[in-house]
C-alpha cells in the first residue's frame, strides 16, 4: 500500500488544524477550503472508500457532520452545510463538510452548463486564516 497522506495526519505524523477528534475519527480544516471552516473528517483505521467502512463508522461520520454543520450554520450564518462522502484526490474514505454561501458551493458536474469544465485546487488558506477559523469554530462547537 502506498504512503496514505490522511493516515499520517490521523497519526500525527503530518500537521493539520485539527478541529476534533474521536478514538475512531479525525477532523481537520481543509488547506484549500471552498468556504471557510471547510472540514475533512476522516477515520483513523483507512479504508479506501466510503463503501468500505463497517456501517457504524459511516454513520459516526455523519453524526459528527451534523455536529459540525450546525456549529458553522450558528457561526456564518448561513441557512445549510453540505457534507458529502469523497475520495478524488486521496483514496482514504473521507467527508467534508462546509457552511453553504453559495449554491454552487457543492455540486453536480451535471448542473453545469458550460460543456468542458476545469479544476483547480482553491488557494491554499494561510496558515493564520485556519488558525482563526479553528478557534471560531471549536468555540462554535463547545469544545
Amino acid at each position: 500500500m502506498q504512503p496514505c497522506l490522511f493516515c499520517a495526519i490521523a497519526r500525527g505524523e503530518v500537521p493539520s488544524h485539527r478541529v476534533c477528534e474521536t478514538d475512531d475519527l479525525v477532523a481537520f480544516l481543509d488547506i484549500h477550503p471552498i468556504r471557510p471552516a471547510h472540514t475533512l473528517i476522516v477515520p483513523k483505521a483507512h479504508h479506501a472508500y466510503f463503501d468500505d467502512m463497517p456501517p457504524k463508522l459511516a454513520g459516526d461520520i455523519a453524526v459528527l457532520g451534523q455536529k459540525l454543520a450546525r456549529a458553522m450554520k450558528s457561526l456564518y450564518g448561513v441557512e445549510r452545510a453540505g457534507f458529502a462522502f469523497m475520495g478524488f484526490d486521496i483514496p482514504h474514505a473521507h467527508a467534508h463538510v462546509m457552511p453553504v454561501f453559495e449554491r454552487d458551493d457543492i455540486t453536480s458536474r451535471r448542473a453545469i452548463a458550460e460543456e468542458k469544465v476545469t479544476y483547480r485546487h482553491p488557494p491554499r488558506a494561510e496558515d493564520a486564516e485556519l488558525v482563526e477559523t479553528l478557534a471560531r469554530l471549536r468555540s462554535a462547537l463547545g469544545d
